[in-house]
């Protein structure tokens, strides 16, 4: 297969089909042989590769799918990966990846390392064509701050594929101090594409990020990263629900609007639902939720918040002008939301906006502070 590395001590055999972005066609029009020990290449328009999930494959570079391309990973599929920044699964725009996980049977991607660690690989990188404001207003695109890959565009329906019960561990191999990757990485992801029990565990960096895009994401964990929780910005206008963060070195959930133009349209309007947000053994420097570059409009229901000292971080209206006046104009809301014994402050905001918090009793992600019932099976960490 054009692209894909081989090795003549291979001992798999996958199937290469054309393919749809709506069906795979069955048709069987190259078979090659490839090094599981060597999982690493590109596929290509037309080229389609479903992984066998009794094999381990151990992830050496970077694993591209192309527009046009698919790659599907069967439930119970286990890929382990080497080579910190170099080894990463990214796909471009009109690729298409299908993870078919299961709750009792996983596909997991970690480390290859005999002691894993955070960091240890890249992680997961998908770039879509829906809006984002980092290229501008009017449906431009941009360059993904790792894969390189273009993301971007005006169509928010947008399909990257499907991804159900998948497990991304040590993840967050960084380049720089300001450019490494995340567990999962979504640039522009439309509402197409499903996205829905994933776990991003011990991540050096954010567990799951958001750069614009309109996906509606459901069931989500994340535990132990090393920067913040969730994270969300440049235009997104998609939707969270039923998400656990636990043990976060920073925020357990940053939104932001556009870190070069606070007020960059199309602003960031997000809408988040069942949330439970754990500070756990790390220091939650950011506290629970940071309101920050302009924060965009947010619609927050049944957020539960536990062991920070601050609940909501909201800098001051001379710093952050933008954030502050869509807080003032009731463009921002919670209702409700619960803060813990350990917050002694709920909210850094000062402004004239007072019904802006509507605090109550909550469930959170479905159990208050303790894990729900929808994350058996299939997660690690609680």
């Amino acid at each position: 297969m054009k692209n894909l590395f081989l090795s003549a001590l291979a001992v798999l055999t996958l199937t290469i089909t054309s393919c749809s972005r709506d069906n795979e066609d069955s048709t069987n029009n190259n078979v090659v042989n490839i090094d599981p020990n060597n999982f690493q290449g590109t596929l290509t328009a037309g080229q389609s590769l479903t992984l066998d999930p009794s094999v381990t494959y151990k992830l050496t570079g970077p694993f591209v799918v192309q527009s046009g391309a698919t790659v599907t990973f069967p439930a119970g599929t286990v890929v382990e990966a080497t080579g910190g920044t170099s080894a990463y699964i990214a796909i471009a725009q009109g690729g298409l990846i299908y993870v078919n996980g299961t709750s009792s049977n996983p596909v997991i991607m970690t480390s290859a390392n005999a002691t894993p660690a955070q960091s240890d690989w890249g992680g997961l990188v998908i770039c879509g064509k829906a809006v984002t404001n980092k290229g501008g207003s009017n449906g431009e695109s941009a360059t993904a701050e790792v894969s390189n890959l273009t993301y971007g565009g005006n169509d928010n329906n947008d399909s990257s594929g499907v991804i159900r019960y998948l497990r991304v561990e040590y993840t967050g191999a960084a380049f720089s101090s300001d450019k490494e990757f995340n567990g999962v990485s979504l640039f522009a992801v439309g509402a197409g594409t499903v996205f829905e029990n994933v776990q991003a565990y011990m991540s050096g960096d954010d567990g799951i990020e958001f750069f614009g895009g309109a996906v509606n994401a459901k069931n989500l964990v994340i535990v132990n990263a090393q920067d913040d929780g969730l994270d969300f910005a440049d235009g997104f206008s998609g939707s969270f629900e039923n998400v656990y963060i636990k043990d976060i070195e920073k925020a357990g959930v940053e939104g932001s609007n556009n870190g070069d133009n606070f007020a960059a349209l199309p602003r960031t309007n997000a809408t988040l639902k069942n949330f439970t947000i754990l500070k756990g053994s790390l220091a939650g420097s950011e506290h629970g939720m940071y309101l920050k570059e302009g924060t965009g409009y947010w619609t927050c229901q049944n957020i539960y918040v536990d062991g920070f000292t601050k609940g909501l971080k909201v800098k001051d209206a001379a710093t952050d002008a933008t954030t502050n006046a869509n807080i003032d104009g009731g463009f921002v809301t919670f209702s409700p939301i619960y803060f813990g014994a350990t917050i002694t402050t709920p909210s850094e905001y000062v402004g004239s906006n007072t019904t802006y918090i509507m605090t109550g009793s909550t469930s959170g992600a479905g159990n208050s502070a303790a894990a729900p019932s929808w994350t058996a099976g299939w997660t690690a960490g609680l």
